[in-house]
């Protein structure tokens, strides 16, 4: 059975190297992950290159997504090493103080806004979470606390605030410069962290448009603020061509009781609104350094593949983890698993839903008559930019998309999309009474279709233009086919 739901893998110094990266594609991984908070433009330059290299060797469609940094908010550096806060204790954020004069009693925050974005009673929550100090008090750039729950801190951990509300742009400096990298080495998809509202995105897909970019936005949803109220999540899933639950921020901000529903309505809303999902964050923690999952990551990852996430996420499972490899396999058996249990067909759009959109209505056409006839083994739909294998992954079915397309940027893209397998297929090349039959026998080669079988094919039908799916077609594998 071939894998549906996708594998994002986070490079970092455990899985840099080629030879790694080289068996993480063996093992199944469909897209990397660049963390542009950590490392310089040259070294995600280099690896972007290896994968690339990687790829093709294998012959295998990757994509790359550069994921920008985003307004983190830290504290700064502790002068003699961690402290331990006691609950009860006061204690201090100043963004006035110099940014290595902490101590037992206070310390530098790099957020000059920290003191007009709180008042007293407000929970501020440091290191993920883990430490909570409600505001007591606020003079100048100095915060006034009290621990609630304290703990060991150390240099540079995370700040939010419980309910969100912090406001932050959603693009630094920093990720400006980066946004140019990121363009100039043409990758497949920029992931924008922190956006507020759909006002974020546009901004972030206007100067990653300016600087030459062509890939996709996606939008990591992780500031209470995205998903306030459904218009606002929306808004930011309409912006982006894809989205990613970033559970880890957004937890802080929403609380751990809120985590689970949230994430299955964003992923309900993305697939209702025809854009793809990603869910990240702590997925298979414990394999950074163990060689085997709890129960409790096995069913995290399960429950995400039953909800319809396109792709499930690795962080510092391959980024810095013990066992980079063996973490994507597991995660790869947990998927089959999953997948083999639990294939409903489904359609997710209401019937009632009109389209004005001919490619959304030739997709939907497809996949219901896809779920609905006997035999069908296969959905063919070629195509330029990924569109129509995108609005046909949004609907739920076991049956494989193959997405015939000449372009290798398209190729890649659609390595994201849940069900869909880039095949390279260039149409114009070969007479057009024989398009349909040369695209079926590459799935005979390829072992997934046999006589007898019936496929679906998609494609635009217009002569001497480009894009557009307007014709559906259902042919027999070992019949006539035109």
């Amino acid at each position: 059975m071939t894998r549906r739901t996708k594998i994002v893998a986070t490079v970092g110094p455990a899985s840099s190297s080629e030879a790694m990266l080289d068996n993480l594609i063996a093992t199944g991984v469909n897209v990397f992950r660049l963390n542009f908070s950590h490392g310089s433009a040259d070294t995600h330059r280099e690896t972007a290159s290896t994968i690339r290299r990687c790829a093709e060797k294998r012959q295998e469609h990757v994509a790359i997504l550069a994921d920008l940094q985003g307004p983190k908010i830290r504290i700064g550096k502790f002068r003699d090493g961690p402290i331990q806060l006691k609950t009860g204790q006061a204690f201090a954020l100043d963004t006035g103080l110099d940014d290595s004069a902490g101590d037992a009693h206070q310390v530098g925050v790099s957020y000059p806004p920290l003191p007009h974005d709180c008042q007293p009673g407000d929970v501020l929550l440091l290191n993920d979470g883990l430490l909570e100090l409600e505001v007591t008090g606020i003079e100048g750039t100095r915060v006034s606390c009290k621990v609630l729950v304290g703990g060991e801190l150390s240099d540079h951990k995370g700040v939010n605030r419980k309910g969100g509300g912090l406001s932050a742009r959603a693009l630094t400096e920093k990720d400006l410069a980066d946004i140019i990298t990121a363009a100039e080495m043409e990758v497949d998809y920029l992931a924008l962290s922190f956006p507020r509202d759909a006002r974020d995105v546009e901004e972030a897909r206007k100067h990653y448009r300016n600087a030459g970019g062509q890939g996709g936005i996606v939008a990591k949803i992780e500031r209470a603020e995205a998903v306030a109220d459904d218009d606002t999540l929306d808004a930011i899933i309409e912006a982006s061509d894809g989205v990613m639950v970033a559970r880890g921020d957004l937890a802080v901000e929403i609380g751990d009781a809120e985590l689970v529903g949230v994430q299955k309505h964003i992923i309900r809303r993305a697939r209702a609104l025809n854009r793809f999902v990603i869910t990240a964050t702590q997925m298979m923690e414990s394999m950074i350094h163990s060689p085997q999952p709890t129960r409790a990551e096995v069913s995290d990852v399960a429950n995400a593949v039953l909800d319809g996430t396109d792709a499930v996420m690795l962080s510092a499972e391959t980024a810095v983890g013990d066992y980079p490899k063996e973490t994507v396999q597991a995660m790869d058996r947990i998927i089959r698993g999953a997948e083999r249990t639990w294939q409903e067909r489904r359609n997710d759009h209401p019937a009632h839903n009109s389209a004005d959109n001919i490619d959304e209505v030739i997709a939907m056409a497809a996949m219901q008559a896809a779920n609905r006839l006997s035999n069908v083994t296969a959905i063919i739909a070629m195509t330029e930019t990924g569109n129509t294998p995108r609005l046909m992954s949004r609907l739920r079915s076991g049956i494989p998309i193959f997405a015939f397309t000449p372009y290798p940027a398209t190729q890649r893209r659609v390595a994201i999309l849940r069900g869909v397998r880039a095949v390279p297929f260039d149409s114009t090349s070969m007479p057009s009474d024989t398009v349909n039959r040369q695209a079926v026998a590459i799935l005979e080669n390829l072992g997934v279709v046999k006589t007898g079988d019936r496929v679906l094919i998609t494609k635009g039908n217009y002569a001497d233009a480009h894009g557009g799916t307007n014709t559906l077609k259902i042919v027999e594998v070992g019949g006539n086919i035109q």
